[in-house]
């Protein structure tokens, strides 16, 4: 048993060997996913060969997404393993490779790496623990036939674990479909139409008007104050209507403890992350509160409906409107500034028509929440069914000595 080495990760090359790491190790199945491989350079020496993959071995994350184990297949080439892997090669005929990896995957091996885990923000697992994992011994012929059977029925799930992710997935697409002909068109499919002469909007319903963000927005800056909350702007929630926990921030997100470094905002602002605008980092605010220094306060000058220049403004086409008018050689390094974003023009529709497209969106919304939530429901009973079968099969519940061995 051992691990990869430290310092390959700054070796990474297009030429080099294929470089496995804990994200490679799927959860809740013994394949490996090398969908997104890196590559590094292998130093000279024993040390490289020393975490040089073969067929068979099996693979423990040893840090991060701990529970997760692969066996590595026949046709695999030359691969390694990074620091944070472990991989356990079995030299004698007791343990098949498959039939240890399912035993990481039950009730029995998730229990054992959760108990031994240690760490407080980093948790992790020692080899040595990795190496204690209590493993039933079943003879091989049926140690084989039981890998077989999971085999064949954990594929089955999968599936229909893949099934529902994909459904997801067209449910998240036709949401921002419906969303975005919404703003940019409307929802009377009978109104007259006419172009816009703006060439990511395209036509719009003929009474709608246009205007630069300058003549609907002007930004601000107000400090905040030591009572008000701070809020964050997610490029997939918005605005939020509270303080968020450090811990439930997003990853890179800090905060500073001078909070009146931080800008005021009141509900009917518009907020937006100069860094993240090109992702639709924009949101509405619905509370008093305070955000970051780093972002961008936009204040209504005329009676604007902001939830819908937020929704107009998360769609695929502003978006790239905004990247368009972001500064930076890279994209993660574009900031949309204000005097950039202003200038930037939208059609806007009376604003009795913005709330009823507004009322129109939650409904869309909620409709679609639901129909998400059965389908993550549904992942997490068909997950909570594949674990159940692999604890049973491995802990003898089920017997499959009939079925035919086969290799693992």
């Amino acid at each position: 048993l051992t691990s990869g080495s430290r310092g390959w990760a700054e070796n990474y090359s297009d030429e080099g060997e294929l470089f496995i790491r804990i994200t490679n190790l799927t959860r809740g199945s013994i394949g490996l996913d090398l969908t997104d491989i890196q590559r590094v350079a292998v130093p000279d020496g024993a040390e490289g060969s020393r975490t040089k993959v073969r067929s068979g071995d099996v693979l423990f994350s040893i840090t991060a997404y701990l529970g997760s184990v692969a066996v590595v297949p026949d046709a695999l080439e030359s691969a390694y393993v990074s620091q944070h892997v472990a991989l356990a090669r079995f030299h004698q005929l007791r343990l098949t490779s498959k039939w240890v990896g399912f035993v990481a995957l039950s009730v029995v091996g998730q229990a054992w790496f959760g108990m031994k885990s240690y760490g407080g923000t980093k948790i992790q697992l020692s080899l040595d623990d990795v190496r204690d994992l209590p493993t039933p011994v079943a003879p091989v012929d049926e140690q084989r036939a039981i890998a077989a059977f999971l085999d064949r029925e954990t594929a089955k799930i999968d599936e229909l674990v893949a099934e529902q992710r994909r459904l997801m997935e067209l449910l998240k697409e036709k949401r921002q479909a419906v969303i975005s002909h919404a703003v940019m068109k409307g929802l009377n499919p009978d109104a007259p139409m006419k172009p816009s002469g703006i060439e990511w909007l395209g036509e719009v319903p003929a009474h709608w008007e246009f205007n630069r963000i300058a003549n609907v927005f002007r930004e601000v800056g107000e400090p905040g104050t030591a009572e008000l909350p701070i809020l964050s702007v997610s490029i997939h929630h918005g605005v939020s209507d509270k303080e968020i926990a450090e811990d439930e921030l997003e990853r890179k997100v800090t905060r500073s403890d001078d909070r009146s470094k931080y800008k005021q905002v009141s509900p009917g602002d518009l907020v937006y992350n100069m860094m993240r605008a090109w992702q639709g980092g924009f949101g509405t605010v619905t509370v008093m509160g305070m955000v970051s220094p780093a972002y961008v306060v936009a204040r209504p000058l005329k009676m604007v409906k902001t939830a819908y220049i937020e929704h107009l403004l998360r769609t695929p086409q502003a978006i790239e409107q905004m990247r368009r008018h972001s500064r930076g050689v890279t994209d993660f390094r574009l900031r949309l500034y204000w005097d950039e974003f202003k200038n930037i023009r939208v059609a806007l529709p009376p604003i009795e028509e913005t709330t009823a497209i507004c009322a129109k969106i939650s409904e869309l919304e909620e409709r679609f929440s639901a129909m998400s939530a059965e389908s993550a429901e549904s992942i997490r009973l068909l997950q909570e069914r594949r674990t159940a079968l692999i604890s049973a099969a491995v802990t003898g519940q089920i017997d499959v000595r009939a079925l035919s061995p086969t290799k693992a």
